[in-house]
This record gives C-alpha cells, sequence and structure tokens, in this order.
C-alpha cells in the first residue's frame, strides 16, 4: 500500500482504494503496480450479457443490466488498455454491435431498451435512435487500431467517414469521437486531412480552452454542465494522436500543467460534467483519475 506523501501516483493509489470499483482498482494495478491483465479482465466480465454487450452501469451514467452500445464502447477501451482486443471475445461483442445498429450500419447512442431504468437526463431515451458518431466513432477506430476485421466494420465505417466529412457546428465529444475514430482509420491521408480541417473547427470554433488561467472566457457547449470545458488533452490523449498538431508546444505543456493541478487533495481528479446522482459521482471519479494518470504518463509526466 503507498504512503501518504505528496507524491501524485501514491496519492492517487489512495483514492482508488478507497473509492473505486473492483474494476477501476484492478486497472490500476494493471498500469501502475504490475498487476495482470486477467484480473482486469475477470472483473470486466461482470458487467458482460449473454447478447455479447455489456450493462450494470459499467458506464456510470446508465444504470441498469441492459446492454448498451456505450457500455461495450467503455468495454472495447478497456480491453485495448490491457491488449486483450482480440478473439472470441471481441468477436462475440462485433456480434452484439451488428445486431443492434441502425439501418445505417452504425451505432446509436442509447437504445431504447434503457427505458425503465435510471440514465443521466442529458442521454435522452428515444423510440428510434439515429446512428451517432459519438457512440461509433471510438469503437470503430479502436477496432481498427488493433487490426480486428469484422464484417461490421464495413458500413461503420463508411459511416463515419460520412459524418466526419460533413461536420461543420460540432462540439467537444462529438470532436472526440471524430478523432478516437481517425487515429485508427486504415486510410492515414484521408485521415490526416479530415484531422486537420477539424482541427481549424475545433479553433475557430473556441472548442478548447488554450489558456487554462482564462477559461472562463471560454463558451460552454449548450447542454453541457457549467465550466464543462475541453482542453487539448482531451483531444490528444496520447502525443500521437492527430489531434496533438493542433496544438503548440506550449499550448499542450500549459494544458498538462493544469491537467496535473487538477488533481484534488483526496487523491483523486474531478468530473465536469453534469452530476445527476450521488453514486455516479461517485464511480465516475476514479474513471477519470485513471484517464488523468495515463495522459500524464503518456506526455511523460510522471504517474509511473
Amino acid at each position: 500500500m503507498a504512503g501518504t506523501g505528496e507524491d501524485p501516483l501514491a496519492r492517487a493509489e489512495q483514492f482508488v482504494w478507497l473509492t473505486a470499483r473492483v474494476l477501476e482498482q484492478r486497472r490500476f494495478a494493471h498500469l501502475f503496480l504490475g498487476g495482470g491483465a486477467d484480473a482486469v479482465e475477470t472483473a470486466l466480465a461482470a458487467y458482460r450479457n449473454e447478447d455479447g454487450g455489456y450493462g450494470h452501469a459499467l458506464e456510470p451514467d446508465l444504470r441498469g443490466p441492459v446492454s448498451q452500445p456505450l457500455h461495450t464502447a467503455h468495454a472495447l477501451s478497456v480491453l485495448d488498455s490491457i491488449g486483450r482486443c482480440r478473439g472470441l471475445g471481441v468477436e462475440r461483442i462485433c456480434h452484439y454491435l451488428t445486431d443492434v445498429s441502425t439501418k445505417e450500419g452504425a451505432l446509436p447512442a442509447l437504445l431504447p431498451s434503457q427505458r425503465g431504468y435510471p440514465a443521466a437526463p442529458f442521454i435522452p431515451v428515444v423510440d428510434d435512435p439515429p446512428a451517432e458518431l459519438l457512440a461509433t466513432g471510438p469503437v470503430v477506430g479502436l477496432l481498427h487500431r488493433n487490426q480486428v476485421w469484422h464484417a461490421w466494420l464495413f458500413r461503420a465505417t463508411d459511416f463515419c467517414w460520412a459524418a466526419v466529412d460533413a461536420l461543420e457546428r460540432s462540439h467537444p465529444y462529438e470532436i472526440e469521437a471524430a478523432v478516437a475514430f481517425l487515429d485508427g482509420a486504415p486510410d492515414r491521408p484521408r485521415a490526416e486531412a479530415a484531422a486537420d480541417r477539424l482541427g481549424r473547427l475545433v479553433r475557430e470554433q473556441r472548442l478548447v480552452v488554450l489558456d487554462p488561467e482564462r477559461r472562463t472566457e471560454y463558451p460552454v457547449a449548450p447542454g453541457y454542465a457549467p465550466g464543462e470545458h475541453h482542453f487539448p488533452y482531451d483531444y490528444a490523449r496520447t502525443p500521437g494522436s492527430l489531434a496533438r498538431w493542433w496544438f503548440s508546444d506550449e499550448e499542450m505543456a500549459n494544458a498538462l500543467e493544469h491537467l496535473a493541478a487538477e488533481q484534488e487533495e483526496d487523491g483523486g481528479w474531478p468530473v465536469n460534467w453534469r452530476r445527476w446522482a450521488p453514486g455516479t459521482a461517485l464511480e465516475g471519479r476514479p474513471i477519470v483519475t485513471l484517464r488523468a494518470l495515463q495522459t500524464l504518463r503518456a506526455y511523460g509526466r510522471g504517474a509511473g
């Protein structure tokens, strides 16, 4: 067990042991303490349903047992982080994605099966939900990056390209999803050109805080919580992301300094989206904390 000194990673470890679900505890141990990947995969399996999807509040803002695309995307990101995005398990996930896709062959953010279970008010439940880049882009990009080949990917990839090419007015989470797709898309020249255009869009529409000291002067996207801003590291989680070229070295350094300073006294990082229930914020903070630690480490800013 870590001590209670000033080391940011040690403080984060204490926070994780104190507040996190078993899954995030296992992920922290794997990422920073030399823990095995098998333990992470076992913890993740508790959220898996017989239909091949994931539920049971894996994504904390969606409660209840039913499988949802957002839960399943979260599960894929966990598998990716431990090098297990392959084999029969991922093939079963792809079958689930096929079954729940819209007529365009892509994913809605939320299926109507969520009705009757608690969910964040900013994720509406509708009877015939449309396909969204927000839900589809990160999944398609991750599967391509891991060289997973499945029939579902063909139409889903086409959908993502069309959605990215059509982006004019957007919001930060949609841009995040676009970057996640472009970072894994096989057509690298096309991805680079699309990313260049989106980078200009992000700066023109002020969808990123470039000066953390003046963050209150930047607009918040409609429907977002007060203070729910995005920073350069939200788009470029690693130096290898296409979004990294959107920002100067100074802008990225200032953003990373801000991220490090966001660590709270208890060792965790805060959630900046709307807190609609006590339990969801409690479960969300360890996830955000792991993401912050991984980002800082990717840029050589400590964190193990």
